[in-house]
């Protein structure tokens, strides 16, 4: 791999070992670095880059997979800096993945290393990408937003208040929100998961309670911590600096007053502030988020950069306005791409809906997964632009293929002209744009299959505010085709118009040169090899040099004309510097409109992405009918889960699902291992979620009511909390649930009770089912295999037993089998058929066997101990079940007889002896073997219980 060698690099080799030794003193004196941060050190001015201690293992170890690329500075491997480096192209590899895949900080130091003089110049985290954005935003990488947040704690009347503050500095937003939480902070968990945070600034503090709470959550979700002095966290200057940020300066009293009013257009919800009279009973002054906000703009150095001023857009978010999900619940969901998916995308939500033709379009499409709306009025407007799209394939394919493909992300466009780095590309990318406008508009309104009420969605949607924004876009048309030479711009040269200029036109005349144009000796002639034989030995040729795609050659007269054209190309250059720089102004000047022009095209990418998904589903999708919150069932006919039914070699079994108030709101699912228990209940939270974030259903009939948060308790993998066990985390999850939940909300809980004993674990499911239907009175569903939790349905009328099906029969061999069905019908299952499944993954017969005659052992100890709870009387003359017709007496006998034979054969037996089958001690083995057997023959014989054992029952 390129990089992967510390050879001919003369800043690391030395010149001298003194100079060696200064730079590894140098680097031991370094203050101890972030947590979780990798520090590059620039060589060459950028060429490549060196990295050293701890940071060069890791790099070793996970990019280049090898412990060979490492060097030891300054001694051996015991005393010496382990060392390696990486090219320019490698260490912005490197980079993306660290920076949008692992979660970590970086350090660029830079300056004179002959001199030993460092510093930091760059500095990036996942949520600070300022600095980076050239290179990460390239091709459209990015899929979700680089959100920091800010928070800062406070209380009101005994009550939990979380200020926070987030920007996303890549589209120039700073946002706002205060609100009341829980001793567990789930509407705070329930905000990072709305805005997709990737870091979050905190105040130092080793002894906060609260804080290492926050800790906790911000863990729980995989955001990176990054802890700033408390003084920063003051809104003592906040007025001034968000006048200075903020397009027409608004000030904090404006803001404490501040009402929403949603204009959304484009899909993006913008506020609005304006000032009101004050209220004396607002319930909040906004001065935590107002303190968290001085904290994020001190993180993001926004005051720094002359260039943020005026450009910045201030917005309230508010928890109310949409479906809250916790961590369990976008984990249960598969909402988001995880590193187990590889290369497969359909294996999450994101990556199945994702069909975006656009980069703007796949933000949004990752923003409105995480925020399903509540407003029954925007879901319904949603799911009617998305019917549009379904059912005009024509019109779909035209917008999706011809008016939108290949859009430039112009968000990103007008953050180069903000910042002053744009270029004359640029300001052609943003015309291809107002080119392809009349194309868009045409395409929306000639379809006469439309009916007049889509026909005016459309209208008011799409094509009046597209009539507009190319109008208010006409005159950057007409300055770019007035200004740039548009035919130099297909051979991908980017000027001003030489007939714009006098001075111009004459240097451009005086350049015209048509020969082969090669980046190291300027215009040439070249030959191919086997023909430049001919020009060797003729001294009117000048060989310039032998490459694989031929032979260079010029002349004097050709030498002279092309170093003239260099000369004219940089004389023209500057000529025309002064226009490009006043073209790129001017073309500034319009970045709010291309803002919201952005806003628009994503809206219209996403709507076309689910349209697309639902109709080329393996069975199309249908559109939902939704109800009020508060009103209303979930009816699903023929329900499938969207993820699972597009995988290879899967034929996906679809179920109904019925979640009626007062008849089945609670419902408990039983059945074997594998038969789709938790399946069944995934999809029910996968479809809710589609429905409110405004796509079509994999159904064949859908009524859904809104639901105002989705929860989750499902799963028993290890918990991201550093030294939380399964149980624990099982436990807090739960909590959480209990804590949040309210009537209007959807419950998804699988296996609760595994971590801890059966009974203990029954224990808790009990009162926590029961608890949940009796207390919050919420649609839930519950996959379990407590079969006595189904005695439940019996004392509550609103709670359903439901059990997936499996045939159990008579395999080749003659013992039993288990066909899964994957249908969930009513009634109870009364075997979790976990043996059955341990037979279909092929495990020996003996350990089947065992555990056969274990679990029918420990289920008849189990009735014996209810009997004596009952009634204090021990009858073991009776059989206990009616899976083995021993008594108690008889498997207490029976299995004292197995236990005696198990110990003294194992006392007999040598491992040397079974693998030397050829030694006369395997044969002495053997005699002992039968002996035993013989001793023991009778008592076997005799013994019920052990000929249960031996026939398998």
């Amino acid at each position: 791999m390129e990089g992967a060698s510390l050879k001919d690099r003369p800043d690391l080799t030395f010149d001298n070992q003194q100079r060696e030794q200064q730079f590894c003193l140098f680097f031991r004196g370094l203050p101890q670095k972030p947590e979780n941060c990798i520090r590059l050190f620039e060589r060459s001015t950028g060429d490549y880059y060196s990295i050293h201690g701890e940071d060069a293992l890791y790099i070793a170890q996970n990019f280049y997979k090898t412990s060979s690329v490492i060097k030891y500075l300054g001694g051996d491997v015991k005393k010496g800096i382990p060392s390696c480096t990486l090219s320019r192209l490698a260490a912005e590899s490197f980079l993306r993945d660290a920076l949008l895949n692992r979660q970590m900080k970086v350090e660029i130091w830079g300056g004179e290393p002959r001199k030993n003089v460092w510093k930091v110049i760059k500095r990036a985290s996942p949520g600070n990408l300022q600095e980076f954005e050239d290179l990460l935003f390239n091709n459209a990488e990015i899929s979700a937003s680089p959100i920091v947040l800010g928070v800062k704690l406070g209380t009101k009347d005994g009550q939990k208040i979380v200020g926070v503050a987030f920007a996303d500095a890549s589209i120039r937003e700073l946002g706002v929100s205060e609100f009341m939480d829980n001793e567990l902070y789930s509407n705070f968990e329930s905000m990072i998961i709305q805005l997709g945070v990737k870091e979050c600034v905190i105040p130092t503090s080793e002894t906060d309670y609260e804080l290492s709470k926050i800790k906790g959550v911000l863990n729980k979700c995989g955001v990176v911590i990054t802890e700033q002095k408390k003084m920063d966290f003051s809104n003592k200057d906040i007025e001034q600096d968000l006048n200075r940020l903020l397009a027409n300066g608004i000030s904090v009293t404006t803001l404490r007053m501040l009402y929403k009013i949603d204009l959304c257009t484009s899909g993006i919800v913008i506020f609005v502030l304006i000032l009101l009279v004050y209220d004396q009973s607002a319930e909040f002054d906004l001065k935590n988020a107002l303190g968290a906000c001085a904290a994020i703009i001190k993180y993001l150095s926004l005051l720094t950069d002359e260039s943020n001023f005026g450009h910045y857009i201030l917005r309230h978010h508010d928890l109310s306005q949409y479906m809250k999900l916790d961590t369990s619940a976008v984990r249960a969901l598969n909402l988001m791409p995880s590193p187990q998916d590889g290369s497969n995308k359909t294996m999450s939500l994101f990556g199945l809906l994702n069909k975006c033709k656009t980069a703007q379009g796949a933000r949004l499409m990752c923003q409105w997964l995480k925020q399903p709306l509540m407003d029954i009025k925007e879901i319904e407007q949603r799911q009617t632009l998305v019917e549009i799209f379904v059912e005009d394939m024509e019109l779909r394919h035209l917008l999706r293929e011809e008016a939108i493909k290949s859009m430039p992300d112009l968000h990103r466009l007008a953050k180069r002209f903000q910042r002053g780095v744009a270029s004359l590309q640029d300001v052609v990318r943003v015309y291809q744009v107002i080119t392809k406008l009349p194309v868009l508009i045409s395409v929306l309104e000639n379809n006469c299959s439309m009916n007049d009420e889509h026909r005016e969605l459309l209208e008011l949607i799409y094509i009046v505010k597209f009539k507009e924004f190319m109008e208010q876009l006409d005159k950057l048309k007409e300055m770019v085709e007035t200004t740039i030479d548009l035919e130099a711009v297909e051979n991908h040269h980017y000027i001003i118009k030489p007939e714009f200029d006098s001075e111009l036109q004459e240097i451009h005349t005086a350049r015209k040169l048509h020969f082969e144009k090669s980046t190291v000796h300027g215009y040439c002639f070249r030959l191919t090899r086997n023909d430049a034989g001919c020009i060797r030995g003729n001294s009117r040729y000048i060989e310039l040099a032998t490459q694989r795609t031929g032979v260079f050659f010029t002349t004097t007269k050709l030498k002279e004309l092309s170093q003239n054209f260099s000369e004219f190309s940089d004389e023209y250059e500057k000529k025309q510097s002064s226009l490009v720089k006043e073209v790129i102004a001017i073309a500034a000047t319009y970045c709010p409109v291309l803002e919201t022009l952005n806003g628009l095209l994503a809206h219209l990418d996403v709507l076309l992405s689910f349209a697309h998904v639902s109709i080329n589903a393996p069975t199309p999708y249908v559109r939902p009918k939704i109800s009020e919150k508060g009103s209303g069932h979930v009816l699903l006919k023929g329900a499938r889960h969207p993820c699972l039914e597009v995988q290879t070699d899967v034929s996906f079994i679809p179920n109904d699902v019925e979640l009626i108030q007062n008849k089945s709101e609670f419902l408990i699912i039983t059945g074997p291992n594998m038969g789709g228990k938790s399946t069944y209940i995934r999809q029910i939270g996968v479809i809710a979620l589609m429905a409110q974030a405004g796509c079509f259903v994999p159904c064949s009939d859908a009524t859904l009511c809104i639901f105002d948060c989705i929860l989750a308790r499902v799963g028993a993998g290890d918990s991201q909390l550093k030294g939380i066990s399964t149980f624990m985390a099982e436990m807090l999850e739960t909590a959480t649930i209990l804590k949040t939940a309210t009537a209007y909300s959807l419950i998804i809980i699988d296996e609760l009770g595994r971590g801890t004993s059966t009974y203990d674990g029954f224990g808790l499911a009990w009162s926590i089912s029961e608890y949940i239907a009796k207390q919050i009175r919420c649609f839930s569903l519950f996959a379990t295999h407590f079969h006595e939790l189904t005695a439940l349905a019996d004392e509550i009328s609103y709670v359903r037993n439901l059990h997936v099906t499996a045939e159990i029969g008579t395999n080749s061999e003659g013992g039993r089998d288990i066909t899964l069905l994957y249908r969930v019908n009513e009634g109870v299952c009364d075997e979790s058929f976990g043996i059955h499944v341990a037979e279909l993954a092929n495990f020996p017969e003996t350990v089947v066997k065992l555990a056969r005659w274990k679990a029918n052992e420990l289920e008849d100890f189990s009735t014996n101990q209810n009997c004596m709870e009952i009634d204090n009387k021990n009858v073991p003359s009776q059989p206990l079940t009616s899976k083995t017709k021993s008594t108690h007496t008889e498997i207490e006998h029976g299995n004292a007889v197995i236990s005696n034979f198990l110990r003294e054969v194992a006392d007999s037996v040598d491992i040397d002896d079974i693998t030397n089958s050829h030694s006369t001690k395997y044969d002495t083995m053997l005699e002992k073997l039968r002996g035993i057997s013989e001793k023991y023959s009778i008592q076997i014989e005799t013994s019920p219980w052990c000929q249960e054992v031996i026939t398998g029952f």
